[in-house]
């Protein structure tokens, strides 16, 4: 009997130890992986942006370098199919799964407060709001809401479903969500030739919003990707229907930065409760990859 529970506590400290083996190889190729995404990410939305003309996709209806970091990911599949695997999960449902309806409609709500808050922004500071009607638009609302919630699925599966968690595994979750928001942010490059007030506001509203975005899911275990799609789309389609973000005039971009903002409050202050439930992807690559 003392042999097997020596031989058991042996076994026991040679899974720790290799599992801690593991982790440090883990960490240590993260940075790798991360440059790859990003490289990618960047030349693939700019391949796609010079292809778009050729496609006569309309650019109203959906802006072909949204591919971007959907091609990113499956370059870094490629490098790393266990570990991009292990990141990518809780991304899609997952069969008997139940959703946290408080937390997701939270979530989903959140967007028309971000439009209302901007939307009085611009009222009081210029007394207009360039409000557009769907009967206006040169394309069946249909046809832009899909096409809308596409190109945002095919952003978010490389920013908060993979990404994120590849930086999670490194920082925490502020500090990682808001590293994925300046560098969504910065993805934009034509944003960063506008007037320093307008990127100003931009790159506020998408540190922000992936704040929101990844406080949130992290007590989110499956279907991620439709989540975090989902999020984006309302804040799309509000944007283009309040705010105007097709304007190069700074104001509307610096109110909806503005307002950005001031949701992300609230879920920073939530964060600073503890989590009813282990984050699955935190869980996931905390016990060693392949």
């Amino acid at each position: 009997m003392p042999d097997h529970q020596h031989q058991h506590q042996y076994q026991n400290q040679h899974n720790q130890n290799q599992n801690q083996g593991q982790r440090r190889v883990w960490r240590s190729g993260w940075a790798a992986q991360a440059g790859v995404f990003l490289v990618v990410a960047f030349l693939a939305a700019g391949a796609c942006a010079a292809l778009q003309p050729a496609t006569g996709i309309p650019p109203e209806v959906v802006q072909l370098t949204q591919l971007g970091p959907a091609l990113a990911v499956a370059a870094v599949a490629l490098l790393w199919p266990a570990r991009t695997k292990d990141l990518l999960a809780g991304t899609l449902p997952a069969r008997g799964s139940r959703p946290a309806l408080p937390l997701v409609s939270a979530l989903l709500l959140t967007p028309g407060l971000i439009i209302a808050l901007a939307a009085a922004g611009l009222l009081l500071t210029s007394g207009t709001l360039p409000v557009t009607a769907p009967r206006a638009l040169e394309h069946p609302l249909a046809l832009l809401v899909a096409a809308q919630l596409l190109g945002a699925c095919a952003e978010e599966i490389g920013w908060r479903c993979h990404l994120q968690p590849l930086l999670r595994t490194r920082f925490g979750p502020v500090t990682a969500s808001v590293l994925v928001g300046a560098l969504w942010g910065l993805w934009h490059v034509p944003v960063l030739a506008q007037e320093p007030a307008y990127a100003a506001g931009f790159l506020t509203a998408t540190i922000a919003m992936s704040v929101i975005l990844g406080l949130a899911l992290e007590r989110v275990r499956h279907n991620r990707l439709l989540l975090a799609g989902g999020f984006h789309t309302l804040v799309n389609l509000g944007m283009l229907f309040v705010t105007d973000e097709t304007s190069p005039a700074a104001a509307p971009m610096v109110a909806l930065g503005a307002a950005c903002l001031a949701a992300a409050l609230p879920w920073l202050a939530a964060a600073r409760r503890p989590a009813t439930a282990p984050d699955k992807i935190t869980t996931t690559t905390a016990h060693g990859t392949r």
